[in-house]
């Protein structure tokens, strides 16, 4: 089955963006069809090369300055699925939507889900994406038994737990650096309903939300919105939001397709600080009551950017940075109050900000970002004068709290930070194809092809 992709962010050879627009590099787009693509399709190319699928990543990991991205998404199909055990096999470029579309309508949902559906099965993998369940379920790459890894001289790795098991822990979190994944085998969960048995409960600082966190172990999924632009007796506000699939049969089948575009760049002085500031309070008392219960929908519980396409156009034209760290506990309290006060001190606003707890389920990825504490993410539009001191301060910071920032949404981190958060770099870049490379890991590393 093949099935065509939703939300292109490009047309033969249109440059290609990550989601945050930021930076912005040239680079040689050249679409994959075919598993067999990959080596021949590389041949001769100079520059280094690196395996891309939707662009979803915020910074740099999905691009290479002068060099030649391998788009994954023509490799799109279906290979086999079993009804009883919930396996699917599906070659690297599908998207989660794709899936989603296939295994609702069969009873079957992703096990782990990011806030948005538009990445692909090899990006999942690379970036080992987590959701709002990971207290119970870990990361995207617990849920994949194998995958094929295909080197740029040829060879072919069949990888798992127990076969090749050090390029699978490698690969998982190894931000498309160790080979391109031409099919991954992932186990899906059973559901009988599309609707979530959602609460929402409106909090006041963060000792209510580690309370809320405390009190919700047993619930599959939790994440809240914060209002990080509020001081004195309304700082730390938010929304806790749980939920777990409901248990009453229900109709399923496949979502409609978004019909909403985000038409044009947003004006650079549209996202201020009294804008947000009055988005925040109005999200906010949007619930009027201070515990809601309903059931709804899983597109809006976890997808509800996905409705509005090209969202990121709100942000302007110079694109969005995101900024997300883990904090472990014993520094999470502290360190998540310490950086709220100086992202509200800074009069730079986030309206998209997202609080959660990550649990203590291992990942198999060498590089996964995921650890037992605090996470928040937090977007801002890019003022240059102000935004880059702001992450960089916030980076420091996040390293005296024993934390660490998400590759996947970086387009600020510097070198001595990557290399002080991910100090098992140097075992990862033994396992990096001699061909590939990114310009996040050159900029992080100073690790480029034929070096």
């Amino acid at each position: 089955m093949n099935f065509r992709t939703p939300d292109e962010q490009f047309t033969g050879q249109a440059p290609f963006e990550s989601w945050g627009r930021y930076p912005n590099y040239d680079a040689n787009v050249v679409p994959l069809h075919w598993q067999s693509d990959y080596p021949a399709v590389s041949s001769g190319m100079h520059n280094g090369v690196l395996p891309v699928g939707m662009g979803r990543s915020y910074g740099d990991v999905c691009l290479l300055s002068g060099g030649n991205l391998l788009v994954t998404t023509g490799m799109n199909r279906l290979i086999a699925f079993d009804p009883e055990t919930g396996l699917l096999t599906a070659e690297a470029g599908i998207t989660l939507a794709q899936i989603l579309d296939f295994a609702v309508p069969r009873g079957f949902f992703l096990p782990v889900t990011p806030g948005t559906k538009y990445v692909t099965l090899g990006g999942a993998i690379a970036n080992d994406i987590h959701g709002k369940n990971h207290h119970v379920a870990g990361t995207f790459g617990c849920h994949v038994t194998q995958f094929e890894l295909v080197r740029s001289d040829g060879s072919r790795k069949l990888c798992s737990r127990t076969e090749n098991p050090d390029f699978f822990a490698a690969t998982i979190g190894g931000l498309g650096l160790t080979g391109v994944i031409t099919w991954a085998q992932l186990r899906l969960k059973p559901i009988v309903s599309r609707l979530i048995d959602y609460e929402g409960i409106q909090f006041h600082g963060i000792d209510e939300f580690l309370d809320l966190t405390r009190q919700s172990q047993d619930i599959e999924y939790t994440v809240s919105w914060i209002d990080c632009a509020s001081t004195g007796k309304n700082f730390a506000r938010g929304v806790f939001m749980q939920g777990d699939h409901s248990k009453k049969r229900d109709t399923l089948k496949p979502s409609p397709e978004p019909k909403l575009v985000f038409p044009f760049d947003a004006p650079g002085f549209a996202l201020n600080h009294l804008s947000v500031s009055l988005f925040n309070t109005a999200f906010f008392h949007k619930q009027i009551h201070q515990r809601v219960v309903a059931e709804q929908d899983y597109e809006p519980f976890f997808y509800p950017l996905d409705k509005v396409l090209h969202w990121n156009r709100m942000y302007g034209k110079r694109g969005l940075l995101q900024f997300q760290y883990v904090i472990p506990w014993e520094h999470a309290r502290e360190g998540t109050i310490t950086i709220l006060k100086e992202v509200a001190k800074s009069g730079l606003a986030s309206f998209l900000a997202v609080l959660k707890a990550f649990g203590d389920v291992p990942s198999p990825g060498m590089m996964s970002f995921p650890k037992p504490g605090i996470t928040l993410a937090l977007d801002f539009p890019i003022k240059p004068d102000k935004s880059f001191p702001l992450f960089e301060r916030l980076a420091d910071m996040t390293s005296e709290f024993g934390g660490r920032l998400y590759p996947a949404k970086d387009a600020a981190m510097t070198a001595a930070q990557f290399q002080a958060f991910y100090p098992q770099w140097q075992q990862f870049a033994r396992y990096r194809d001699p061909q590939l490379t990114s310009s996040f890991w050159e900029r992080v590393t100073g690790d480029k092809p034929g070096l």
